[in-house]
């Protein structure tokens, strides 16, 4: 397993949790952070063994977004990790899925803060639990700023247009209750306690037919565009196969039996 000084990397079962560790600035981005996390995809995406995937943060904070004296190039921190984003001048933006969509499901366990590049990361994310606590908020256009990591596009598509217009155009922070509230998030669990309601969740899916799994997401993303015509013919082309599987005939025959089934990517 990878991770930086920024990014720690564990396995939970089948769970890859990946936790942003900077918590003396509230996980604020960094380049040590940003290389930790496009690693930590990579590995997730390579690795058969991997059903799912965990994003949290150390020290009762999800992200307070990028780090802005790095921003500015002042006191960048991981200098030795600047010859790997020349050689992917992409690479930021593959850690904050912008530009890179893991093929298994990722799940954000968020507590304290996640504004600004926090909660356009989120966007990047497919299941999001919150703490009560938790504060979610685009404050770019407060500092002068654009949003850039995607959610001028993304929010749009995730929660009713008024509800993303007003996110971006006033700055203000959002409780988790009012996040679930305009469907930004999809649980609002007691503090300290979104880490293992996210741990939950991955337990249920890493249960299931992978390759089921992640064709059911695929789908998800490559149809939300699409005439219900075009979605369910690309639908039908991405599923159809499942049932030939290995993995479905397992399936089907474990739940006659009664019986937890025992799946092998095949």
């Amino acid at each position: 397993m990878g991770g930086t000084e920024h990014l720690t990397v564990q396995r939970e079962g089948a769970t890859l949790v990946l936790t942003l560790n900077r918590p003396e600035a509230k996980n604020a981005l960094s380049l040590p952070m940003l290389v930790g996390l496009h690693d930590g995809w990579v590995e997730a995406d390579e690795d058969d063994a991997v059903r799912s995937i965990v994003l949290t943060g150390a020290g009762g904070a999800f992200c307070a977004g990028m780090d802005l004296k790095a921003l500015a190039g002042k006191g960048m921190e991981g200098q030795q990790y600047r010859d790997r984003l020349k050689a992917d001048p992409d690479l930021h933006w593959k850690a904050m899925l912008r530009h890179h969509r893991p093929r298994k499901p990722v799940i954000a366990a968020v507590e304290g803060h996640c504004v600004a590049g926090g909660t356009e990361i989120l966007q990047g994310t497919d299941i999001r639990v919150a703490g009560e606590s938790a504060t979610f908020g685009l404050f770019e256009v407060k500092r002068g700023l654009f949003p850039i990591g995607g959610s001028t596009v993304r929010l749009q598509r995730q929660i009713p247009r008024t509800h993303a217009l007003e996110m971006l155009l006033t700055g203000r922070p959002y409780s988790a209750r009012e996040a679930a509230g305009i469907g930004l998030i999809g649980h609002v669990v007691p503090d300290g306690t979104a880490l293992e309601k996210a741990l939950a969740i991955a337990g249920q899916i890493n249960a299931c037919g992978p390759l089921a799994v992640e064709a059911v997401k695929a789908s998800v993303y490559e149809t939300a565009e699409m005439t219900e015509a075009d979605g369910l013919a690309a639908e039908l082309k991405r599923g159809w196969p499942i049932f030939d599987t290995a993995d479905a005939k397992e399936g089907s025959k474990a739940f006659a039996e009664k019986r937890p089934a025992v799946y092998r990517r095949e």
